[in-house]
């Protein structure tokens, strides 16, 4: 459909766009002073355990365990104290974490309650590091299956030597 003028004089409409931008202005404003934010709901991480026997828990008194690593001179690992307990090597910082954690794993369990603390000299290597957060956070079996020890690894502020 067209629609057809008669008459010579056309006179050209145009669309005022101050008043249009002075109202979005407005709500832009209204909406950022009434804003207000609120706190998430609804993502509780609640862990009920399974029915089972109480066991008593033996971590309750020493959490976090304590592992410091020392140095030599030249950052090689000098030895490993669990507890103020020393130890030989990191396989057996493992069977005693593994003796700690027991078998009860999962939400709840005392593997997901406890945490470690690495006290590590300043001039350790990083490698020797590494191998003892291997040593305490899991395995993997001989099946391809990955056990979970501990997960809550934390380190002490570092000291300079000196």
């Amino acid at each position: 459909m067209k629609l057809r003028r008669t008459g010579g004089n056309v006179d050209k409409v145009e669309m005022q766009m101050t008043p249009m931008i002075d109202i979005v202005f407005q709500l832009l404003t209204f909406f950022l002073f009434s804003f207000k934010i609120a706190a998430p709901e609804g993502d509780f991480n609640i862990n009920m355990p399974a029915a089972g026997p109480a066991r008593e828990n033996l971590l309750d008194d020493s959490l976090p365990i304590q592992i410091k690593l020392t140095a030599n001179a030249d950052g090689s690992l000098a030895s490993i104290l669990l507890r103020d307990r020393p130890l030989a090597s990191f396989d057996e910082l493992h069977s005693q974490i593994i003796g700690i954690v027991g078998d009860d794993r999962g939400p709840g369990s005392v593997a997901d309650k406890t945490e470690v603390e690495l006290d590590c000299d300043y001039n350790l290597k990083y490698e020797q590091v590494i191998r003892a957060v291997t040593a305490v956070s899991g395995y993997i079996t001989d099946d391809g299956n990955v056990v979970k020890l501990i997960q809550k690894i934390k380190f002490s502020p570092p000291k300079k030597p000196g």
